[in-house]
């Protein structure tokens, strides 16, 4: 289980390797995603608090990026923060996220990014739910949902 001492680690230190990287150009990004999508993955924009679509739903299944489909997170450590965006407590695995010291906006905090493709997610702060404490804060236009029906179903 990861712990914000690691993720302070990870961010200053340098991230753990993916298991394999996506690249492609801007072109290719844009003619992929929607204009939101791209401003928020490739530009690091965010989206408007409370109006993601996984923030309230809570389905069972698995959240991945939506530029490279690398797995990400899992319904299973997804909370309620009240902050208006989709929580988590822990990514699927300690490679799947990069961590990046973000000083903008006169704050210091950690920018999470897609460790495989470099997608702009969101933030990770050290105010979640024990027993990790942290509280991984992230757009919903940047995640796609396989839902466990759907992974049953075959879709």
């Amino acid at each position: 289980m990861l712990t914000w001492k690691d993720i302070v680690n990870f961010a200053v230190n340098g991230n753990p390797n993916p298991d394999f990287r996506v690249e492609k150009t801007e072109s290719e990004w844009k003619s992929q995603l929607t204009p939101q999508q791209y401003k928020i993955t490739r530009e690091k924009g965010t989206e408007a608090p409370h109006s993601g679509a996984f923030c309230t739903s809570y389905e069972e299944g698995k959240y991945s990026c939506i530029c490279c489909d690398s797995p990400l997170f899992d319904s299973t450590i997804k909370f309620s923060s009240g902050t208006g965006w989709p929580s988590f407590t822990q990514p699927i695995t300690y490679n799947a996220i990069k961590y990046i010291k973000d000083a903008s906006f006169g704050m210091v905090r950690v920018e999470i990014l897609c460790n495989t493709c470099d997608a702009h997610l969101g933030h990770v702060f050290p105010d979640g739910p024990e027993p990790s404490g942290l509280r991984y804060c992230v757009n919903s236009e940047v995640l796609k949902l396989e839902t466990v029906k759907e992974k049953l179903d075959g879709k």
